[in-house]
Order: structure tokens, then sequence, then C-alpha cells
């Protein structure tokens, strides 16, 4: 986002002592707006529709519809919308789901202010932020025969691309990013799914990771 820019948020959080502290803590930010607050996934979809925030801080295990389904929901209907998830506990196992829906911060309940704020304008940014013990337990959570190469064979545009890929940016971001076709952005993504041994996004990102490319 430019300098200067309101960052306007949504809250989704079925415990509203949470939601509340949440409101009032991001309320003392300056440059941060809380636009509007949910107690489930179909108020934070219909809080994206009505006020088109730049992120939703999205609760894990919510009634009606959980973080998982309103985060897929959200980036698949709300695409200028990101996501920031809120897990109780860095060993949820819903963290690669929700990755996998979309999602691209992770933050366990006992961050702090500064913390919350930094990954909510790093993702408004286009950018990732894990939690550190998070990242640690979704790459413990991806089987890890499929981990293992001792070291990688990509060449540095793949390696370009596996970058932009963790980071969450989509294929047409991708080649807006470099100045390249979608398709070529999907055949390297391809030869990185077959050079790494792995299956999807979530797995390839695990992937750059344990490789220290991110």
């Amino acid at each position: 986002m430019a300098a200067g820019t309101e960052l306007r948020v949504v809250i989704a959080d079925d415990q509203r002592v949470i939601r509340d502290g949440l409101e009032l803590l991001l309320g003392l930010v300056e440059g941060v707006t809380v636009v509007a607050t949910a107690a489930d996934g179909l108020e934070a979809v219909a809080a994206v529709a009505e006020h088109a925030p730049d992120v939703v801080l999205m609760d894990l295990r919510m009634p009606r519809c959980d973080g998982v389904q309103a985060t897929r929901r959200v980036r698949a209907e709300y695409p200028g919308t990101q996501v920031v998830v809120l897990t109780t506990y860095a060993d949820d196992a819903d963290i690669l789901a929700a990755l996998r829906a979309g999602a691209r911060g992770y933050l366990t309940k006992d961050a702090g202010v500064e913390e919350i704020t930094r990954a909510l304008r790093r993702v408004a940014d286009g950018q990732a932020d894990l939690d550190p013990d998070v990242q640690r337990k979704l790459l413990e959570l991806i089987p890890g025969e499929n981990l293992r190469a001792p070291a990688h064979d990509l060449t540095e545009r793949e390696v370009e691309v596996l970058r932009l890929v963790a980071q969450g940016l989509s294929n047409t971001d991708i080649a807006g990013r470099l100045f390249i076709s979608e398709a070529t952005v999907k055949t390297h993504i391809n030869h990185i799914f077959a050079k790494a041994e792995v299956r999807d996004r979530a797995q390839a990102v695990a992937y750059a990771y344990r490789q220290g490319l991110v």
C-alpha cells in the first residue's frame, strides 16, 4: 500500500471479547480503520461484500461457516481483499487448509498489536507473513517425503517464481510482476512441482522454506 494510505480491516471471531479487544487495539493504531466485525464466516463474507476491506483478520474456529470456508469464499469472490488467519494454537491442523484456501498471513492469538499491524500491512502489500511457530508447524504438517531434496536444481527464473508463489501471488499477479505470460508462469510452476516432487502450491511453499529460498 502507498505510504499514508488508510488500511481498512474486518475482524472475524466468534468470541466477542476477542473481537472487541482487537477492535479497540487496532483502533489505536494510526492508519488502521476497523470497518466491521463479524461473529462467524458468513458475517465475514457479508462484511467484505459491504465494506471492501483491504484485509480480514480471520479466526479459524467459527460457527455456521468456519475460517477456512470463509477465506476460500473471500479470495474467490473478492480478490481485492486479503486474509490473515488467527489461530489459538500454532499446531491447528486447519492452518494448511487455510493456506490452500488463499490466506497469506498466520498469527497466533497471543500476538501483540505490533505483530498484528505488521502482518496486516505486509499482506495488504501482497506479501506473506507467517508467525514463526506457525511456519514451523506448517512444515511438519506437510508429508516429509516431499521435502527431502538435499539441494534444489531450480533455474534462477523458477526460484524467482517460487518466491512469488510463497508470497501468495496468483499466476496473474506473477505474470504481471515478471512481465511474462500466464502460460509461461504455469510452465515454470509445473517445472517447480516436478523438480521439488510436490503436488500443490502449499507443498511448494514448504519446500521453498526448507531449502532456504524464502
